[in-house]
């Protein structure tokens, strides 16, 4: 497969992974709306925290560094090794799962029985849900390093559809059930997710199409499951190794990164999320496929290494634009955005403040993204090695400049201290991309550089819609914030024309990978 065909299935997985995101939002929203006329908010409040917290980190710590590492394998690998150290998720999920629920259970502070009833059989059903999601690990996998765009869009939404009608149906005729309703519905979530992907390879693998259309790796279901031989050994030990230091490295990274309110964390990286987490996934499949790992750039495949320096730099164009049109009209908005969400309560205090320092967080967050998309896929495994070393050093210095900044500054200090440290991992990802395409004639981080004209009508705008806030916002009634958004609204349009008109290499990858991709999965 070629380098261009993978770029194709990455935009098209992209696409469809930015789609799922605004559909997975609007059902929650809706469903939260819903959920909160029959019960109270605290129960919504300890599932959407405390129980989701529990399941995501049970998650996220058992699994992410099988990903990267299983993901980054070359096409002559033995897939039988891949699958073997992949199953060691499960067991990794239930250690995590014991081991935060007794935390939970134990440690944190346990809610009011009279409140919120069943928060312990709530913390084993959401914990027993994410070794169950888990057991699908082996074919989620495979499906992306086939680039399956169209199973991983059919599982998840029927999943999260026939979680949200279960939720609503007992919300509506069981709402005493309390969180015995989002258990069984997050366990429900798990589950026909796992069965879609199981019931998706059992059909292609007994189809003859299948043997000459496909070109899986496996030709039947039993070659998904662990397997021991005496003729090789149980794991790739390479493969092994490269997930043991993207664990220490994840394991790092969710220390550093977790925190920050939740309200303000919610507004201000919602765009971020909605926009870069599914390109940073796809993406990064894209650069593992396409590069040769630990492989200097001028040893590989130069259409490879070419493609892959034209997507770096557009992707960083577009988190830096993005990045920026959070930033500067942000800090415009935010005292609104709070005023609109939550009245007074939160426009009138440390709320504006707070999310104007997170909308700078937001910046920084997106260009991390696509800068560790690529350096992840690309480096060795000693790299990884020595980045997790700076990590480490990294989380002292981090844990002392959050307890002197929020000493000096109260809780903008803790979003400042997160600033700096993707601030470092940003630097460290740019020396790394540099000496990386170093020898090459290709020059990625171009994608870094705005025209003075784009420069210019950001400052504008930035300094447009400032004076805009002091004069129209927040006490001066509808009218005038209406008037207020339709200033920031013309100044957003003339900062995105100026774009279309100077960034016209991004704008044609835009229309070229995503346009493109949009056709083909009609026509497919």
């Amino acid at each position: 497969m070629g380098s261009r065909e993978v770029l194709g299935q990455a935009a098209r997985l992209a696409s469809s992974g930015l789609l799922l995101q605004v559909l997975f939002r609007v059902i929650t929203f809706v469903l939260n709306a819903f959920v909160l006329r029959f019960l109270s908010k605290e129960i919504v409040g300890i599932v959407n925290v405390r129980l989701t917290l529990l399941y995501s980190t049970t998650i996220f710590l058992a699994r992410e560094a099988f990903r990267r590492a299983c993901l980054s394998g070359g096409p002559q690998r033995d897939w039988s090794q891949t699958f073997n150290l992949l199953w060691l998720t499960v067991p990794l999920g239930v250690f995590w799962s014991l081991f935060l629920g007794w935390v939970w259970l134990r440690l944190l502070e346990v809610p009011d029985p009279n409140v919120v009833s069943h928060y312990g059989t709530g913390v084993v059903v959401f914990g027993l849900s994410a070794v169950v999601e888990l057991l699908g690990e082996p074919f989620w996998v495979l499906a992306q390093a086939q680039m399956f765009v169209r199973l991983k869009v059919i599982a998840e939404s029927l999943s999260v559809i026939l979680k949200s009608v279960l939720t609503a149906f007992l919300v509506l005729w069981l709402p005493h059930w309390g969180l015995y309703i989002f258990s069984l519905a997050q366990l429900l979530y798990t589950t026909v997710l796992v069965l879609c992907y199981v019931i998706y390879f059992t059909k292609l693998l007994g189809s003859a199409e299948s043997n000459k259309q496909q070109a899986l790796p496996i030709s039947r279901m039993t070659d998904l499951l662990p397997s021991v031989t005496k003729h090789r050994a149980f794991v790739n030990w390479n493969e092994a190794k490269l997930t043991w230091s993207f664990f220490k490295q994840s394991f790092l990274k969710q220390i550093l990164t977790e925190g920050v309110y939740d309200i303000v964390n919610n507004l201000g990286s919602l765009v971020a999320r909605l926009i870069f987490q599914p390109i940073e996934e796809s993406f990064y499949i894209f650069f593992a496929k396409v590069l040769e790992r630990g492989k200097d750039a001028t040893l590989q495949k130069q259409e490879d290494v070419a493609v892959a320096a034209t997507v770096l730099e557009s992707l960083l164009k577009l988190a830096l634009l993005t990045g920026l049109t959070i930033t500067i009209f942000g800090f415009a908005y935010s005292q609104l955005a709070l005023d609109i969400y939550g009245g007074a309560m939160l426009s009138s205090g440390s709320g504006p403040i707070l999310l104007r320092s997170y909308c700078l967080y937001v910046l920084l967050l997106a260009i991390n993204g696509v800068t560790e998309c690529f350096t992840f896929a690309a480096m060795s495994k000693e790299e990884v090695d020595r980045y997790n070393f700076t990590m480490l050093a990294l989380s002292s210095s981090f844990l002392g400049l959050s307890y002197l900044l929020t000493r000096w500054c109260g809780s903008v200090g803790f979003i400042l201290a997160n600033c700096f440290n993707m601030g470092v991992r940003i630097t460290q990802s740019l020396w790394f991309i540099h000496r990386y395409y170093g020898r090459s004639p290709h020059r990625p981080l171009a994608g870094l550089y705005l025209s003075p004209a784009l420069l210019g009508a950001f400052a504008l705008s930035g300094g447009i819609t400032s004076v805009s806030e002091v004069f129209l916002c927040c006490e001066q009634g509808w009218p005038a914030r209406l008037a207020h958004i339709a200033v920031g609204a013309f100044c957003l349009g003339v900062t995105l024309g100026t774009a279309f008109l100077t960034e016209t290499k991004l704008i044609n990858f835009l229309r070229t990978q995503f346009g493109g991709s949009r056709l083909a999965d009609k026509t497919s």
